[in-house]
């Protein structure tokens, strides 16, 4: 028998403890790889789960979204996943839009109030954030949307003037009315008893309300999303999106396409035919809307966000009860790009919107479905 030296046992002890650390590192290390496979059943489920687990997941997170999204405008998705081992530990939803107005833009996520990344620790929102830049630099784009409720990269710019919406519901729905505001209140009230109006929650109304809505941003002098959009969102969710009609006799005049996560329902696109505005339309769809939220067992109502320049809607949210939270929206501009105003409020616009209020629907319905995949949303 060959004797071993003191020497050797503890070189042989040290390479044990190296191996240890250096499996202990690769186990903590964060890698990003891209997530390509949402249409895949079991990384898609995999990801939903991280979503609806972590506190600032939200609807806009989930991949009935994101593939309604890719599927609906042509965008390409460009997500990314965290891992720690083989477990995930962020998730970045990102889609690549080519814009005939604004170039290339990476954004997370469009068409939507929320977005960004979610993660387990600031190691994470480092790894997730330098891959989505590196990825900006690779295409070229001109800039990056995050659009997270709170800031979540350090000392990237963020974007002012949008409010989010939220309100906690009462216990029961026979409580909604008296919980509104009193003007609020009157009008919901003289809809139901006054102008008898009606409320009919039906999924096979989805193109009904597309028609009322298509309506709505035609008179606002905005483009509508397409109906396949608004189909895609409502088959993916299942259980969780709520369309609801309301009529005046028998003739639909109103409609709402709202979604259930979690605990929080979100009113989403709505549409009212304006000839019957004196019936108080919209205030009698919310109302419905939130007692149909506290019947499924909803919490919070999310009036999802406005720009403080748009009065009207920021007005009529307020009118409800609900007080403005600012969003932290953020984004990252690359250097020697031009920042393109998308906004309806962009006076460069305004010319085009007056005319479009005039155009007939069907060409409106028809152009905006087609150029609305060049605007974020």
């Amino acid at each position: 028998m060959v004797p071993v030296s003191p020497t050797q046992h503890i070189s042989a002890a040290q390479e044990t403890r190296e191996l240890a650390q250096a499996i202990a590192n690769r186990r903590s290390e964060v890698r990003v790889y891209p997530f390509v496979s949402l249409g895949d059943e079991a990384p898609a489920q995999k990801w939903d789960a991280y979503v609806r687990a972590h506190k600032q997941g939200t609807l806009f997170h989930l991949t009935p979204w994101l593939n309604s999204v890719e599927k609906s405008f042509g965008h390409t998705s460009r997500h990314f996943v965290a891992l720690r081992g083989s477990e995930i530990v962020g998730v970045l939803p990102l889609v690549e839009i080519r814009s005939m107005f604004g170039g290339r833009m990476l954004v997370s996520v469009p068409y939507a109030v929320a977005g960004g990344i979610l993660a387990d620790d600031r190691a994470v929102v480092d790894a997730l954030w330098r891959q989505a830049r590196e990825l900006g630099e690779q295409i070229d784009a001109n800039f990056i949307d995050l659009r997270s409720e709170h800031a979540q990269v350090d000392d990237l710019r963020q974007l002012q003037g949008y409010a989010g919406f939220r309100k906690e519901l009462p216990e029961t729905a026979s409580e909604v009315l008296g919980w509104l505001p009193r003007k609020a209140r009157a009008d919901a009230r003289n809809a139901r008893n006054k102008h008898g109006l009606t409320v009919e929650f039906n999924r096979r109304r989805t193109a009904d309300v597309w028609r009322l809505y298509c309506r709505n941003m035609r008179r606002l002098g905005s483009i509508n999303y397409p109906l396949a959009f608004f189909e895609r969102l409502v088959d993916g969710f299942g259980d969780d999106a709520i369309v609801q009609v309301v009529r005046n006799g028998s003739r639909i005049i109103g409609g709402l396409v709202s979604f259930r996560f979690q605990k929080t329902f979100l009113p989403y696109f709505v549409g009212c035919d304006e000839r019957f505005n004196r019936c108080n339309t919209n205030h009698f769809v919310y109302m419905t809307a939130m007692e149909r939220a506290v019947e499924m067992g909803c919490t919070v109502f999310d009036f999802g966000r406005t720009r403080r320049d748009n009065e009207g809607s920021f007005n009529f949210k307020r009118f409800f009860g609900f007080e403005p939270t600012p969003l932290e929206y953020q984004r990252y501009v690359y250097p020697g790009k031009a920042l393109p105003n998308l906004t309806p409020s962009n006076p460069r616009f305004q010319l085009a919107r007056q005319i479009w209020k005039h155009m007939p629907m069907s060409f409106c319905t028809a152009a905006g479905a087609r150029l609305s995949r060049h605007l974020p949303g």
